[in-house]
């Protein structure tokens, strides 16, 4: 868990009961996972009995960029997507400052996340991620997603110093690659709109169990940007369908991609760009995880994610030949 700024009841009570009609604050409680924001449980009482919300105090967007995330949510939201929705202040504004920093509350989605998914649980993602790019393709608003190519570049000089000789030389290769890659006219050709981007296990909840089991929702949207439909196909399929080791489940990784086409299916061009993009994918957890390892802030309670992990996806997929995918 990371909380980088602590908020206590008395810091947010008379804030919610002078400008939200939510009801009086009870209770506000660090949330356990993610490492980025600082994410609080917010239990609020009205007339019509207990509400829970979620609070987001912003670490490291800035107030100009929240916007498109805020947006983006409220526009999926309202287009029957289960996304946690903002929460308008008695002006009208879903975006505040809280202890000299951008904060957020949200609707709090019903559910649990599954740390061990089946087919089933793939099948579900698979296409409501499809809906969810179909329901963004008409979002006016246009954010590239911050942690591509751009930042690669600027991030990959500091971590190379703290690694072994064989993980700069799977650093270096694959950095050419993806730079050829993203230069390309395939890769140019690929349909792009509002996107995820970290759309992990841990980001999703679920509600019942078995026939009755249904997708609660999709949250924590503060790493989308506006990027290719299958860099976001393709970053989930490396979370809910690779095992530990770095080994494809690909059973799970056929029903994901299944039910994504049956909603939206794929075109030739991303057919043949999605070995390239899973090892794309790879390459931007590896990087972010190896700077919050390396280089880490302060934070209560923060333990950085194990880097090695998508150092093995992205080893796994560079090992398989582009026509093994499906």
């Amino acid at each position: 868990m990371a909380v980088f700024t602590p908020v206590e009841l008395s810091d947010i009570s008379e804030w919610i009961s002078a400008d939200f009609d939510i009801g009086v604050a009870s209770a506000v409680r660090g949330i356990q996972g993610g490492i980025e924001n600082s994410n609080f449980f917010l239990d609020t009482n009205n007339e019509r009995g207990p509400n829970e919300f979620v609070l987001t105090v912003f670490e490291r967007l800035s107030a100009a960029q929240l916007p498109y995330y805020l947006e983006l949510m409220r526009h999926l939201a309202e287009k029957g997507i289960p996304v946690p929705k903002p929460i308008a202040n008695h002006a009208g504004a879903i975006l505040f400052a809280l202890k000299g920093k951008p904060a957020a509350i949200v609707s709090k989605l019903a559910g649990a996340s599954c740390m061990q998914p089946s087919s089933a649980h793939c099948a579900m993602v698979g296409s409501m991620l499809a809906k969810m790019h179909l329901a963004g393709a008409d979002f006016a608003q246009h954010q590239p997603n911050l942690r591509s190519l751009g930042w690669w570049r600027e991030t990959v000089p500091a971590i190379l110093p703290h690694l072994s000789d064989d993980q700069r030389s799977l650093l270096v290769d694959e950095m050419a690659f993806q730079e050829a890659f993203f230069a390309s006219a395939a890769y140019r050709a690929l349909p792009e709109g509002a996107s995820h981007c970290d759309l992990f296990r841990d980001n999703v909840l679920f509600e019942g169990q078995g026939s009755a089991m249904r997708l609660g929702g999709f949250f924590d949207f503060y790493f989308a940007g506006t990027d290719k439909w299958l860099f976001d196909l393709a970053v989930t399929i490396n979370d809910w369908c690779f095992l530990e080791g770095g080994a494809l489940d690909s059973a799970r990784m056929q029903a994901l991609v299944n039910a994504y086409q049956s909603v939206r299916p794929l075109s030739p061009d991303e057919l043949a760009g999605i070995a390239a993009m899973l090892r794309a994918a790879a390459l931007r957890f590896w990087i972010s995880r190896l700077w919050d390892f390396y280089l880490p802030r302060d934070a209560q309670m923060l333990t950085p994610h194990d880097p090695s992990h998508f150092e093995r996806i992205l080893r796994s997929r560079r090992q398989s030949a582009a026509g093994s995918i499906f």
